[in-house]
């Protein structure tokens, strides 16, 4: 599943409210055991969401090596 920025709003404000369950943007409703677990996703949505989003506006960076014969 490719998250989104309202995902990560979406799992912000659970966190925010103290509330176990989130309501994602695709309709799907989870309900997570502990505020550990909950911190765990939010940093796996956050880090596709900023990688998404590093990539649309060109921002990845991309290194080659150089060589050379002697």
């Amino acid at each position: 599943m490719a998250w989104t920025q309202a995902d990560l709003d979406a799992i912000d404000k659970a966190i925010a409210n103290n509330v176990s369950s989130v309501t994602f943007a695709d309709g799907r409703t989870t309900r997570y055991q502990d505020a550990d677990k909950m911190l765990q996703v939010r940093n796996v949505i956050r880090a596709e969401v900023v990688s998404a989003g590093a990539t649309a506006q060109g921002r990845v960076r991309t290194t080659y090596g150089r060589f050379r014969r002697r």
